[in-house]
Order: structure tokens, then sequence, then C-alpha cells
């Protein structure tokens, strides 16, 4: 017998004879009835079974996570037991079958947030049965299908690109495939389509998209997987302005039409320089505002000579802090690479403990200036400008979660960094390396700057899209001309015939007629993780890795037999 509908549509069919099917979420007996929680992907409704009814000896038999069938008459239930939405509804079983046993789960279904992720990751088929699992991968599939509808509307063509490619340098680690028919020689999985769709923009499709799957070999956290998804776009004949407006549009229509939340008219915009010298971080969360304030100037020619030797001083407000936090908050600014963190309590018009003993004649400039209000703190950090707007960023970090500052605020906000730099030094290997691929254009005006003792201070036109203090999307306008693909080469110190070792079918590519072309790619998962308020993108992902890199359902990665090492001529070291 085929159901009669999905459990969150029955409404409709009262007092009339239905069937549903779907799993055992829960069995009681109460004085000779069983009343048995029947869930589906979109509901749970109450089934009650009478003894002597012909449904009674099935029903009998029926264990949480059973799938079982029901039919019967749907009616409200007694005006006393009815609750909101399907609680307001039972099924009054004439007819009960098992249609498939099942094993004692290793975990109470309903208490799965209670339990050990590694756990839930080992049995994620029964993970992913929890009505909270599903409504995440079910937001994943409307935000792929609104992204594909307006895509589609803008005259973007879907086109997949290989799994299969070359190895190239693009900032993280390959996950090498050996070849059987090539011995000796190795395929890269991709870390993302990036030569690939700048070929299909030299090959005229003009405006390119797809959901691509990337691969990269790094250290993992709660944001990152070793594959995972990315909305990759490239458009031809647009600069940097129409890129964000697009990608705006496409956002906006995302969380109107997914969410019903309707995102601000344009975003946000900060400077690279600019987001980490007032909330140190190229991907601020400004659900709260708490910028650093500098105060170099307040100190210099001081007999504090921490901060008036330092190149900056920053100075952050904070609420009421203990010893306690404060020490805990110099245990983040070290790991971060400050030196310390200082700090002061503001009494009244003047300051107590930490470094008050130096700043008794500049004070009522630190209040006037930071608006630390009284009994909180100032925290400070001194040094280097990088390093100390850094470790100030993680530390007004940790006290967003110690204090819970964006409690109130706005439950999304979003912006675009802008700006970042073309190149940066790399001081392990004395050398200039690229900051996003060496694929991307400098902004036209510093063009000049390759080659010379300033050419870290080009500006590359990249931007990267900012969601509640993550990068959810990122991209670039890109070199078409090849005059300046060579500048950039040899600012990263390749020779001419390294550049084309490592990139000769693109460089005749590039030879072959280029249009001026951009493009963005989104963190697909991590999106998803952030619009669905998940604490890890292995909350949005079907089957994730943990974050060791293993697959603990499928026990991947594993060892395979001699004779499949043999074909490929490889040798594993014991």
């Amino acid at each position: 017998m085929k159901r009669t509908a999905y459990i969150c549509d029955i409404a409709s069919y009262l007092d009339q004879t239905i069937t549903l099917q779907g799993w055992v979420s829960r069995r009681r007996d109460l004085g000779g009835l069983i009343f048995i929680d029947l869930r589906d992907r979109s509901g749970t409704v109450q089934v009650q079974i009478e003894p002597g009814s012909a449904a009674f000896a099935e029903a009998d038999r029926m264990r949480s996570e059973y799938v079982a069938e029901f039919t019967g008459q749907l009616q409200q239930r007694p005006e006393g037991q009815r609750k909101e939405g399907l609680g307001q509804y039972e099924l009054l079983a004439t007819a009960a079958r098992v249609l498939s046993a099942a094993t004692t789960p290793p975990f109470e279904l309903n208490k799965g947030s209670e339990v050990a992720e590694d756990i839930r990751l080992k049995y994620r088929y029964l993970d992913l049965r929890r009505p909270e699992m599903f409504e995440k991968l079910w937001l994943r599939s409307k935000v792929s299908a609104a992204m594909t509808a307006f895509l589609d509307a803008e005259g973007f063509v879907n086109v997949e690109t290989p799994m299969l490619t070359r190895s190239t340098p693009e900032g993280a680690r390959d996950f090498l495939v050996p070849s059987r028919l090539n011995p000796g020689e190795f395929y890269a999985l991709p870390q993302s389509p990036q030569l690939f769709k700048q070929l299909l923009m030299i090959a005229g499709f003009d405006r390119y998209y797809q959901l691509a799957r990337c691969f990269r070999d790094e250290d993992l956290r709660a944001d990152r997987q070793p594959d995972f998804t990315q909305l990759d776009m490239e458009m031809s004949f647009v600069d940097q302005e129409d890129v964000l407006d697009l990608n705006e549009r496409l956002m906006r229509h995302i969380f109107r039409t997914v969410l019903n939340v309707e995102l601000p008219q344009p975003f946000s915009r900060l400077s690279y320089v600019e987001a980490l010298d007032k909330y140190g971080s190229d991907k601020p969360d400004l659900r709260f505002e708490s910028a650093f304030v500098e105060v170099s100037d307040l100190f210099a020619g001081g007999e504090f000579a921490a901060f008036s030797q330092a190149k900056t001083v920053k100075a952050l407000a904070a609420g009421e802090l203990t010893r306690k936090q404060i020490d805990e908050l110099e245990r983040v600014a070290k790991q971060n690479g400050a030196g310390g963190l200082a700090w002061l309590r503001r009494e009244g018009e003047g300051f107590t403990g930490g470094i008050s003993k130096f700043v008794g004649s500049v004070a009522a400039e630190l209040i006037a200036r930071t608006g630390v209000a009284e009994k909180g703190t100032l925290l400070f950090v001194a040094g280097e400008w990088k390093k100390s707007v850094t470790a100030l960023g993680a530390v007004r970090l940790a006290l967003r979660d110690l204090f819970d500052l964006t409690a109130g605020g706005p439950k999304f906000h979003i912006s675009w960094v802008v700006d970042f730099p073309q190149l940066e030094y790399d001081e392990e290997q004395a050398r200039w390396t690229y900051m996003h691929h060496p694929f991307t254009a400098p902004h036209p005006e510093d063009l000049a700057l390759f080659g010379t003792e300033r050419q870290g201070e080009i500006r590359a036109q990249a931007y990267d899209l900012v969601l509640n203090g993550f990068e959810v999307g990122g991209g670039s306008i890109r070199i078409h001309d090849a005059d300046v693909q060579t500048k950039m080469f040899a600012a990263l110190g390749f020779t001419e015939a390294e550049a084309r070792a490592q990139f000769g079918f693109f460089l005749d590519a590039l030879a072959s007629g280029t249009p001026p072309h951009g493009g963005v790619a989104w963190g697909f998962d991590r999106l998803i993780m952030v619009m669905s308020g998940a604490s890890s993108i292995r909350e949005v992902i079907a089957f994730p890795k943990n974050n060791r890199g293993a697959d603990l359902m499928a026990q991947a990665p594993a060892p395979v037999d001699a004779a499949q090492l043999a074909e490929l001529g490889i040798q594993t070291l014991n």
C-alpha cells in the first residue's frame, strides 16, 4: 500500500482513513494501549493502537527505529492533550505492518546533540535521521536551487571542469592521484577550477558557474574539510563593481528566498588595511563594534619603553574583567603572536591596576578616545603593526564569546573586504609570493611598482565576502594582459622557463585573445553553516570527515592491497 502523504501534510485528511509510513521514533505502553510516535523526514505524529485491534499484534513487536506502516483514521487528539502543529493530531490505527526491523541503535537519536561527534560520524546514516540534521541539509538543497535559478536567469552557463588535472601551485598541498597508464606520473585533484574557468572566458562562454568539488590537503578546523563544495563563477567584460553587484544581488536573493531575511543594499565595504587596523582580521565579525583605537602618540617618548618604542600601540575597550579573565585573554594574545597584553581598569576619571603607573598624564585622553566605561577594562598590544592587530583581533573574538557580544545585534552581518595586497613577503623563503593566486589583477595605477622596492604596496583587484566573521566568498579581477602576467611571474621569482613549465598551456591560451574577466568562489559549505547556525561545516555535509580527515563510517583512508600498488608502481614505507 502506498503512503497517503508526508506526515507534515496530513492536516487536510482529518477524519479520513490514510496510510502513513516512517520510522518508530518512540513507543509507549499505557493501560493496554500502544502509542507510537511515527517519524518521516517532514515531521512526527502519534499513532494509537488499541488492544484487540487487527493492528495490535504487529505494533506490539515494533521497537525504536523499526520502519513501519500504519493505516487508520486521522483524528484530533482530545482537547486537553493537543499541542501545536502536528501535536494536535493522532492516527487511530486499524492496520499495522513492520516494513523493516532494526537493531538497537548505538545512541538515542533524540539525544544526538549530547553524543560524541565521532560516534555520530561513525553511524552517520542514523545521525542524519535526526530532524535537526535533515533541516540543515534541506536548507542546503534550497540554497542550491535558489542559486541555480538566479544564475540561470542572469545568463550563466553551468559547465563541469575536470576532477583529474595537473598539479599547480595554488596555496595548499594537492591530493595526488597516480596514473597507471603513465607510470611515475600523477594527476592532482583540483584545489579549485581557477585555470579552467579562466579558459572558459578565453573560449567565449562569457558567464560560467558550477557547484564545484574542490580538494585541499591542509590542516583541518571547524570550517574546513579536505573535500568541499564551492559555488564557482566567472564573468567576461566586467570590472570589479560588476562582479560585486551581481554577487550582492545573488546573496540577497538567497536570503530572501530561503530565510525570508532582507540583507542591506549595498553591502558595507572595508579595505584590507582598515579591516586589520580596526578589527585585527581580514574577515571581521561586524555584528558587534569593539573597534581598536590607535594610542601610539599618547605614549611616544614616555617612560614605558614597551609602548614608547613600539611601531603601534592599539587599545581595545572591554567590560569589567577579573584577573583570571585577563590572564586567559593574555594567553590568547601570546598564542597569536603578541609579546603580552597590557591592561588598565577605569576608576572614576583615572585608572588602576596593570600599567596604571604609566598613564596618569594621558588618562583623560585615553578615556575620551576609547570610551571605556566605569569599571571597564582597557586592553593593549604594542609592537609591529600586523602582529599586534592580529593578536588583538583574537582577543576581540575571545571577548565576543566570553560576553556574548553579538546578542541583541543583527543575526547576520555581511560586508566586502577589498584592496588586498597583490604580494606578500615570505620571510622563510626570502621571496615575494602571491596573497591570493598568481592570476589576480593589480590595480592599474599600481602597475609601475612591479620590480621596485615598493612592490609590496601594489593593491590587488581582489575582494572577500565576509558573513558573521567567516569568509564565505572570495575572488578577483583576473590578469588578461600577457605582459602583466609576465610582470607578476617575475615578481614571484619565476623564470620564463619555470613559468612555462608550470603554466605553459595557460600562457598559450592567454595569448590567444583574452577578454577582461573576473569572478568569485563562494565557500558553499561555510555559507550553509552560517545560515543554519551550525557550529561546524561537518554539520551541513551529509558524509563529512572528522577533524583528523578520516571518514569514520566508511573507514577511509585505508590501506590498499599489494596488487593495486604494484599496478601503479608504488611502494609504501613501513
